[in-house]
């Protein structure tokens, strides 16, 4: 029997297939993100900003409840086998968004989408981690990251493109179709499952087990809770981003291709951003990391609503891409360093159910605010939940570093108790 070898260099052929099939599954939410709310407008003739936002409520939700799931499931049917399921409820998406005439059909698409997000997505983090073992987990988190998002960035410029060239439909969606085959036929064939890495490391792992994980990562746990604050109202205004920013670039006259460029610089900067700093992550405080990243996040969106011209906007999606990169790695770096291999994939199911609920509640939150005080009042207040998320880290969470420990990435874990008092290390 083969020995199981924890590290990046050990594993480097199944890590490498594993961020191929994560690009895959970021290209999926990238079909969506550029044009979906013009389609709302164009095709189906829908005005009210929470009308149009309903596609990313129910993704939200339902990714969120798949995630917590996915990792509930992981230890006893499997991460591969859950990697494949994602991908099978993923192929008929492309198909209904190309060709539907009812937007229930896209609510519908929007609901298998979620699931499919949340089973491969939640899946190949967990490998990954699994894999990398102890010291290169915000490396791991980074390289996973950088290839899920670079790849919404590249379909979401690239449908953009299409759209602006031959149509909102059906040509865009071409893209998705071969992605989700390509996600299939990798993750069935040529993915290996983790357990018996994750078996290695719990022999030899002296992390003291969760008492409750539901509610220990969810806000108990100082530093767990911390995180997954943060991580909710991340992608709250990633929600809103998502669903209002192509509807306030065509209202004030932009081009489909400038809106193209606009909405993919934010994701491309944060999943480009993310190989710098997710090997920060493993060097650094994570506190400071996860600060500083929403700080800018916040700083960003109160600015946007008062930019003007094309130059100004990319900045701006620059200056959030980079918050973003900051902070998206290093949630998952920091709950898998506060959990013992044993309760990671549930650790992180539940903290992953809670973030992508952000989805859902920002979409809701900026659609009922857009329709009755606009659209800026509405990034304004996401853009200061966002500053406020970041006080909480700030005041909340623990970081003990030495400048000595931090320069020569040697920093010590308390793992002196098993509740909420838990350090967080680099």
């Amino acid at each position: 029997m083969t020995q199981v070898k924890l590290g990046l260099k050990e594993n480097w052929k199944q890590f490498t297939l594993l961020v191929i099939i994560n690009a895959f599954v970021g290209g999926m939410v990238g079909l969506e993100r550029s044009i979906l709310p013009q389609i709302a407008e164009a095709d189906f003739h829908i005005a009210a900003k929470t009308a149009i936002l309903s596609f990313i409520v129910v993704f939200g939700i339902t990714k969120a409840i798949t995630n917590y799931f996915t990792g509930s499931w992981a230890n006893k049917v499997g991460r591969k086998n859950l990697l494949i399921l994602g991908w099978l409820v993923g192929v008929p998406v492309p198909l209904i968004l190309m060709y539907t005439g009812s937007w229930n059909w896209i609510i519908a698409a929007n609901v298998l989408l979620g699931v499919n997000q949340g089973l491969t997505w939640s899946s190949t983090v967990v490998m990954k981690i699994d894999l990398v073992g102890e010291k290169q987990r915000g490396l791991a988190m980074g390289l996973n990251e950088f290839a899920g998002y670079i790849a919404v960035a590249i379909v979401a410029f690239a449908t953009g493109w299409i759209a602006s060239q031959y149509g909102l439909r059906p040509y865009p969606f071409i893209i998705g179709i071969v992605l989700s085959v390509l996600g299939l036929l990798g993750s069935w064939l040529l993915i290996k499952d983790t357990r018996g890495h994750v078996a290695s490391e719990s022999a030899n792992n002296n992390m003291p087990l969760l008492r409750n994980i539901f509610w220990e990562t969810t806000w108990k746990n100082k530093n767990l809770g911390s995180v997954t604050q943060a991580g909710l109202i991340n992608n709250l205004n990633d929600g809103m981003a998502w669903g209002l920013f192509p509807i306030i670039l065509a209202a004030k006259g932009f081009p489909t291709k400038d809106i193209a460029i606009i909405t993919a610089v934010y994701p491309a900067v944060w999943g480009i951003g993310q190989l710098i700093t997710g090997k920060l992550a493993d060097r650094f405080c994570k506190k400071n990391m996860l600060y500083l990243g929403m700080l800018l996040q916040g700083l960003a969106l109160v600015f946007f609503v008062w930019a003007n011209n094309f130059l100004e906007y990319v900045i701006l999606a620059s200056i959030l891409g980079v918050g973003t990169a900051m902070v998206y790695p290093t949630f998952l770096a920091t709950i898998a360093e506060n959990t013992h291999p044993r309760d990671r994939a549930k650790s992180l199911g539940v903290f992953r159910l809670w973030r992508d609920s952000g989805y859902a509640i920002g979409a809701i939150l900026t659609g009922v605010i857009a329709d009755i005080f606009g659209t800026s009042a509405s990034i304004v207040v996401i853009g200061l939940l966002t500053l406020f998320s970041a006080a909480i880290i700030f005041y909340r969470m623990k970081c003990k570093v030495s400048i000595p420990d931090k320069l020569f990435n040697k920093v010590p874990i308390d793992r002196s108790k098993s509740d909420s008092s838990v350090l967080v290390s680099s």
